[in-house]
């Protein structure tokens, strides 16, 4: 089921095209990675979502209807850029922002009292915003965003200023979201994140969605048919047994064992690779290279640059 389409998104801005033609669709509880290089038109495709701006052409559903002024409280948005009240008190800024989702003071306080406790942050209640540290004041707003339990929730770079460890305890918190059933769009320029968390992504750039799918099958789009072997014996002998179907791309030691890495050419397989070296050397390790989620977004937009 799809929970939200954006159809045909186009936005300019005085001489500035940001968005062109965009269209993406997200399947209810997935977590859907939008990525782009900076300036792509990611944050002005948020804003419209949420209704902060209003696109010049096209038209966002939700569940199948379009989005209406009201929708805005089934959406939880953590921006990149953080906006608390600085001179507030955390806690008394928290449950003002819980009560403008609807939620009524006994309900916030209830929730509130969960999360502050969960994120060791109940100490912070009565001190101002100005005195949290960065990784502190984003655990506050990332309470904030999901408090109200929305249906969608969209975070732009929700791991910024955190060490490994808050991090990590973001993504796991993140994951049981998406166990509990909300749906998530993830925007960030840390692929392994996206390979941690996303199920879908969508590529814009130059204002443009130009990848989209789900990340196992584009890994395996942007796979080069070369594979890595570790093995014992001689290399100039391993060398000799293949012939003008496969390419030598890289040879290395790996954990103190040779290494090599052949990429199959023209019409030729795994099998009748195997074959062919299994007689010259005692193979230790043989596995296929799938590009990491970091390679793929460097090929695809280096290709539509060029």
């Amino acid at each position: 089921m799809e929970l939200l389409k954006v159809q045909n998104i186009e936005k300019r801005f005085i001489n500035h095209l940001a968005l062109e033609d965009v269209n993406v669709s997200i399947p209810e509880n997935s977590i859907y990675g939008l990525l782009g290089p900076n300036g792509a038109g990611k944050t002005t495709l948020i804003r419209i979502i949420n209704r902060i701006t209003a696109p010049d052409k096209g038209e966002i559903f939700l569940k199948g209807k379009p989005l209406q002024p009201n929708d805005v409280n089934l959406i939880g948005y953590l921006p990149e850029e953080r906006g608390l009240y600085k001179k507030m008190k955390v806690g008394e800024q928290a449950l003002y922002l819980a009560q403008l989702k609807g939620l009524s003071k006994r309900d916030a306080l209830k929730r509130l009292k969960f999360w502050f406790e969960k994120f060791e942050i109940q100490p912070w209640w009565d001190k101002k915003v100005e005195e949290l540290s960065k990784g502190m004041a984003q655990k506050v707003q990332f309470v904030t965003t999901i408090l109200h339990e929305p249906e969608l929730l969209i975070f732009d770079e929700p791991f910024s200023g955190f060490d490994p460890i808050n991090a990590n305890l973001l993504k796991e918190e993140i994951l049981e979201l998406k166990k509990k059933g909300s749906t998530i769009i993830f925007s960030t320029h840390n692929m392994g994140s996206v390979e941690e968390l996303c199920d879908h992504i969508t590529l814009i750039n130059k204002s443009k969605n130009i990848l989209e799918g789900q990340i196992d099958d584009i890994k395996q789009k942007y796979k080069s048919n070369t594979y890595e072997i570790s093995y014992n014996g001689d290399t100039d002998k391993l060398e000799k047994s293949l012939n003008e179907h496969y390419e030598i791309v890289e040879k290395s030691k790996v954990n103190g064992n040779n290494s090599i890495k052949v990429k199959l050419l023209h019409q030729t397989n795994e099998n009748e690779l195997l074959s062919l070296i299994i007689p010259a050397v005692e193979i230790i390790s043989f596995n296929e290279i799938i590009p990491s989620m970091n390679d793929v977004f460097i090929k695809v937009v280096n290709e539509y640059q060029s």
